[in-house]
């Protein structure tokens, strides 16, 4: 697979899962969760091509999208994740509060999403 369909792969779910919770459907929304969980972990498969092929989505015209794609670049693209989610932290809702936790993940040395290969 591509990594540009992997990309748009990560995109349709990360949109589905947030129309999803917003309806009160929380079992379609995990679906979604675990589709764009698995482009994830097959795009950071392949190594820095595939972190780059998702940091396309830091400048995506949606919120959620682009603070999704950050929370999970905060290793890689460290200051570019980091101006996503601290601009997106700066509202409410349910996308600000995930990128508040983002960060709050980050600094506290918590944060997992993309560590490092021992």
């Amino acid at each position: 697979m591509k990594l540009q369909d992997l990309v748009e792969q990560f995109v349709e779910n990360v949109v589905a899962q947030n129309e999803a919770i917003f309806r009160g459907d929380a079992k379609t929304g995990n679906k979604h969760a675990r589709k764009y969980g698995a482009a994830v972990d097959k795009l950071l498969a392949h190594g820095n091509a595939g972190r780059d092929a998702l940091a396309v989505l830091l400048k995506h015209e949606r919120m959620d999208v682009r603070v999704m794609a950050a929370a999970h670049l905060l290793r890689y693209r460290t200051a570019e994740a980091k101006a996503v989610l601290e601009e997106a932290a700066k509202g409410q809702g349910l996308v600000p509060f995930g990128a508040q936790q983002a960060l709050k993940r980050w600094e506290e040395g918590t944060w997992a999403l993309d560590p490092e290969k021992p």
